[in-house]
């Protein structure tokens, strides 16, 4: 027997980050994320981005930058009320998808790999849905 070998036997298949940030699957953010002072590469997924970043169709006073920063801005903020002791945190912000008020919107937040063949820490933000 090989003891180099996995004992789950090989790989099948797998997705890596990087296959999935050029699928459009998921949204790089780390620039913004950075801004707010959070220090690891943040990504979204592509139903975050959408239904969060991107401003809808007719909805008056909004710009996905101003949207992002809220995201990454509410990120940090969970981040540091957290303490450190998870890899998941709920991530809560109001969001305005129409012209009248905003509405609360419950998101998680996972930290784990920034890729396959890359153990540094990235968060990816997601729907509570999502995994």
């Amino acid at each position: 027997m090989n003891t180099n070998e996995s004992p789950f036997g090989p790989v099948i298949y797998s997705y890596t980050r990087a296959q999935a940030v050029a699928d459009g699957v998921q949204v790089e953010v780390t620039k913004t994320a950075q801004e707010a002072g959070i220090k690891f590469p943040v990504f979204l997924t592509r139903t975050v981005f959408d239904s969060f970043v991107a401003v809808p169709e007719g909805v008056t006073g909004q710009d996905e930058a101003g949207r992002l920063w809220d995201i990454c801005w509410m990120l940090r903020f969970a981040i540091l009320r957290s303490h450190g002791h998870t890899d998941r945190l709920p991530v809560a912000l109001y969001v305005r998808n129409d012209n009248r008020a905003a509405r609360l919107v419950k998101l998680i937040a996972s930290c784990g790999a920034l890729d396959i063949d890359d153990p540094q820490p990235a968060i990816t933000v997601m729907m509570p849905d999502e995994d």
